[in-house]
C-alpha cells in the first residue's frame, strides 16, 4: 500500500509551487498591463483571474493529476460558492484554500463560482477498479440502496440517481478519485470537515466504518460517466422505505446576479 501521507505532502508541495507560478504570471501579467513600456495586452477577465485556482485543479477546472485536487468545471455554483465560503469561514481546513480566498467578497466569491459552474468540458475516464469483488458489491450497495437497518441513506437520495449532483447546492460524486473520496469523508469523520447545522453528512459519515469508506469511495471511483453530466434540477424521489435525512449543509444563496460570460472581456492595454 503507498505511503499517502507522504503522497500527500508531495503533491501539497507541487501544487504550491503551481500555484507561486500562477501568481507570479499573474501578477506579470497585471504589471505590463499598466507599463508604460509597450507590452502584450492583458485580458481582465474572470478566466484569467481563475488561473490562481486552475494551478492545483487542472486546466479549467478538470481536477488535479494527482488525486487530491477535485473537478470544479460543471458543479453547481450554489455548492461551490458554499464550499469557498467553508473555506474562508473555517468549516473546512486547507491552509493554500483559506489563504487564497481570505480577502475575498461573497460577491468575488459567487462570481467564481458560477464561472467554474458553466464551464463544460469532458471527464476522463474512471480508472480500473482495484478493489476486491466483495468490496465492490458492498460499495455499490451503500452507494445504491444505503443500510436502513443502521440508519445509512443510500448516496443517491441526495447527489441524484446518476450521482451528478443536484442544483444549485449539492455535488456530483462521478469522476472524483478514490484517493480524494477517502479523504474526504474521512475529514468528516474526524471533524475536520464541517458545514451548517443539520450537518447531514456528518450525521451520515458517523453510521460508516473505515471499510465502509474504502467500499463507497472504490465502487464510486470506478463508474463509468453517464452521456449526461449535468446535475439534476429536482431532488430524487425518495425509494420505499429509504432513511429520511434533513441537511442544512447548504447556505441560503446571496440575491446575487448570474454574471454573463463574456468570451473575450474587456482588455487593457498598455499606455504609450
Amino acid at each position: 500500500m503507498p505511503n499517502t501521507c507522504s503522497t500527500y505532502v508531495r503533491t501539497t508541495c507541487l501544487c504550491l509551487l503551481r500555484l507561486l507560478a500562477a501568481f507570479a504570471a499573474f501578477t506579470a501579467a497585471a504589471w505590463m498591463a499598466i507599463s508604460p513600456a509597450t507590452a502584450a495586452p492583458f485580458e481582465d477577465t474572470i478566466a484569467q483571474r481563475a488561473m490562481a485556482c486552475t494551478a492545483c485543479h487542472g486546466p479549467q477546472g478538470r481536477a488535479g493529476p494527482d488525486g487530491y485536487y477535485p473537478r470544479l468545471a460543471g458543479k453547481p455554483a450554489g455548492y461551490l460558492y458554499n464550499q469557498l465560503l467553508n473555506f474562508r469561514d473555517g468549516r473546512r481546513h486547507y491552509g493554500l484554500m483559506t489563504q487564497l480566498i481570505a480577502p475575498l467578497s461573497d460577491a468575488y466569491l459567487m462570481e467564481i463560482a458560477q464561472y467554474f459552474s458553466r464551464l463544460e468540458v469532458p471527464y476522463p475516464a474512471p480508472l480500473p477498479a482495484t478493489a476486491s469483488p466483495g468490496v465492490m458489491r458492498h460499495g455499490q450497495q451503500l452507494v445504491m440502496q444505503g443500510d436502513a437497518a443502521r440508519g445509512l441513506p443510500a448516496c443517491v437520495q441526495c447527489h441524484g440517481q446518476s450521482m451528478t449532483g443536484v442544483a444549485p447546492s449539492i455535488p456530483g460524486l462521478l469522476g472524483l478519485p478514490r484517493d480524494y473520496l477517502n479523504a474526504q469523508l474521512g475529514a468528516w469523520k474526524a471533524g475536520q470537515r464541517r458545514a451548517h447545522a443539520p450537518d447531514c453528512m456528518k450525521n451520515v459519515v458517523d453510521h460508516l466504518t473505515p471499510d465502509d469508506i474504502n467500499a463507497v469511495a472504490s465502487w464510486i471511483a470506478a463508474q463509468p460517466l453517464p452521456a449526461s453530466t449535468k446535475p439534476a434540477t429536482t431532488m430524487p424521489a425518495p425509494a420505499p422505505g429509504a432513511v429520511a435525512i434533513t441537511c442544512g449543509s447548504a447556505a441560503d444563496l446571496p440575491a446575487v446576479p448570474v454574471l454573463p460570460v463574456a468570451p473575450a472581456g474587456p482588455v487593457r492595454k498598455a499606455q504609450k
